[in-house]
């Protein structure tokens, strides 16, 4: 993986954190820290190629839905 697809990916997670964050009035800090509890950042990392495909909204969904379904309190 080359500096720039690395860059490419820190680039998508950071804008996910802070659609999420918007989304569910929480800081850019609790939303990381939710995600990273729900395992939320290592859905992103690990289908990164399918997800940022989609929408930004639509990956905030299928993180909110998953981060749910690991005991994630956020509805």
């Amino acid at each position: 993986m080359d500096k720039r697809e690395i860059k490419n990916r820190i680039d998508y997670i950071i804008a996910c954190v802070s659609v999420f964050a918007e989304r569910f009035n929480l800081s850019t800090r609790q939303a990381y820290s939710y995600l990273r509890n729900f395992n939320g950042i290592e859905l992103l990392i690990k289908h990164y190629d399918t997800m940022h495909t989609l929408s930004i909204e639509n990956a905030v969904e299928d993180l909110q839905i998953a981060c749910y379904n690991r005991g994630g309190k956020i509805e």
